[in-house]
Parts: structure tokens; C-alpha cells; sequence
């Protein structure tokens, strides 16, 4: 499955899962919890490749800016979502 096709399929879960999912746009755009899985996805493929420093360093980057932290080496499959909620 392509970079396209996984993201199509994440923003569907979203609408799926999620009744507060408006457009595919706002998901896109405004869903932290896709942006750590995004992040994840990039990292985990280093990781398996054996660029574990750099898996690392992008899982990094990835709780920097969404605040969410997922070790590249953990598995996850399809249509997972994280929604976020601060309290």
C-alpha cells in the first residue's frame, strides 16, 4: 500500500471513528493523532531498514511537534487512530 493510499485510508478511519471529523481537509490538517501515526510510519521504516539512530531521531521530532511519543519499533497496524484529548 502507497504513502497515498495510507493516508486516504487514515483520514477515512478518522470520519469512521471520530463524529467530530468535519472535512478531509480539518483531518488533514488539525489531527495531531494522525500526525504521530505519520510520524511513526516515516520512523518505523528506518528502523526496519536498521537506521536506528535515525528512526530515533525522527520519533523525536515527531513527539516535539504533536506531543505524542511511539517507539519506532513498535508494531501498528492499519486503521489505527489516536484522538487526542487534553484535560
Amino acid at each position: 500500500m502507497g504513502i497515498i493510499a495510507t493516508i486516504k485510508e487514515d483520514i477515512q478511519t478518522a470520519f469512521r471513528e471520530d463524529p467530530a471529523a468535519r472535512t478531509p481537509v480539518e483531518v488533514f490538517l488539525c489531527y495531531p493523532g494522525l500526525h504521530a501515526i505519520w510520524m511513526y510510519r516515516i520512523a518505523h521504516w528506518f528502523w526496519c531498514k536498521g537506521f536506528k539512530t535515525v528512526a530515533r531521531f525522527i520519533s523525536h521530532i515527531g513527539r516535539f511537534l504533536t506531543g505524542v511519543e511511539i517507539h519506532p519499533g513498535a508494531k501498528i497496524g492499519r486503521r489505527f487512530l489516536l484522538i487526542m484529548v487534553w484535560v
